[in-house]
């Protein structure tokens, strides 16, 4: 085995980790196990775990440049390490708060590095902490080390992680290594990735409070007042606005209901002018009827037993093409919409134009 010229001590060290690297591999198992059950648990979304067991190479590496500083291998605390990234910054403080939870933390080698710039600078930003397993979480009477050993969890956002990548690619590490004409632009991209991660987290939190605000409105029926959008548009699905014209169209072969996405047809009615879920409300209202009779058409003849759950939302946005004067045009505009562009739409739209054409709103 290569010695890499350590001396006795560290190469000591060194055989005490080669003998110990199967139990650091399955440390690093149940780190990663504990990791993704708590979090998945929590509803935190994350971009990743990470976890890695020291390199050879990289652990004599590091015993070379600073073996004369450790007594033992128990007071090399990297040999383990995971990384959790998350998408935004608050998230690291959620992160960690459930680290404490089923870690004990040596807050006395932990760092934020986040806290550790100066008012003028940019850099690395992570939290680190070294933390051991507690038994309430894991616990093996067959190897009580595992409860003992001190591993490394790094929490970062994946913005801090792409500069992570970018300091240890450019071997940037102090401005002391970097020629003083690259130090302006490398801060100058720190900065933008750390006002960006800010920026993710601002922008988060105020869709959260839009979200809020519209879903208030929906409840209290100030429909005029809520904007027709995604958000709003499966906000108000949920209170099922099609429901009872769908009953009534089902009963008449009678059939049962499919639930289906009514998303796609969200273009629909943003085609037809409508700006707020009170325009929907009236276009249900206004609409409600003859889309019914236009269901009576399609189906009396029919022993249809299921239908989709966005056939009243179908007939009403048919309904309101023809009565608007788009025609057969509009038919194909619409379904090229629903259902995508397909040599097949002409047909269903002529079908569509020929059973609604005999109805009193074509007169």
């Amino acid at each position: 085995m290569e010695d890499y010229g350590l001396d006795l001590h560290s190469s000591m060290i060194l055989e005490e980790y080669r003998e110990r690297l199967p139990q650091f591999e399955q440390l690093k198992t149940i780190i990663v196990d504990q990791l993704y059950k708590i979090i998945k648990n929590s509803g935190i979304e994350i971009n990743t775990i990470e976890a890695r067991v020291k390199t050879e190479a990289s652990f004599a590496g590091k015993l070379q440049r600073k073996g004369h500083k450790y007594h033992s291998l128990d007071d090399i605390t990297d040999v383990v390490g995971a990384r959790v990234i998350t998408f935004y910054n608050e998230d690291v403080d959620r992160i960690a708060s459930i680290m404490e939870t089923i870690f004990e933390v040596d807050w006395a080698n932990s760092v934020d590095k986040r806290k550790m710039h100066q008012v003028s600078s940019f850099g690395y930003n992570s939290l680190h902490y070294v933390c051991r397993l507690r038994r309430e979480v894991f616990h093996d009477d067959n190897c009580p080390w595992f409860n003992e050993v001190r591993f490394e969890i790094q929490m970062r956002t994946a913005l801090q992680h792409v500069w992570s990548a970018i300091e240890h690619d450019t071997g940037y590490k102090t401005e002391i290594e970097v020629p003083a004409e690259y130090m302006r632009s490398l801060s100058r991209l720190s900065g933008l990735l750390e006002l960006a991660d800010n920026e993710f987290s601002r922008l988060r939190q105020e869709l959260a409070d839009y979200r809020h605000r519209t879903r208030a409105l929906v409840q209290k029926g100030k429909l005029d007042e809520v904007e027709l959008n995604g958000d709003t548009f499966r906000t108000y699905m949920a209170q099922q606005p099609f429901s009872r014209l769908n009953k009534r169209i089902a009963a008449i072969t009678p059939a049962e209901i499919q639930e289906v996405s009514a998303m796609p047809y969200l273009s629909v009615l943003l085609m037809l002018n409508m700006k707020t879920l009170g325009d929907v409300v009236r276009f249900i209202k206004e609409n409600s009827d003859d889309a019914y009779q236009l269901a009576l058409r399609q189906l009396s003849s029919t022993d249809l037993d299921i239908l989709s759950s966005t056939v009243g939302l179908q007939n009403l946005c048919i309904v309101k093409i023809l009565k608007d004067g788009y025609g057969k045009a509009g038919l194909i505009r619409f379904l090229d919409k629903v259902y995508g562009k397909s040599e097949h739409n002409a047909a269903m739209a002529d079908m569509f134009y020929n059973q609604a054409k005999s109805l009193s709103f074509m007169a």
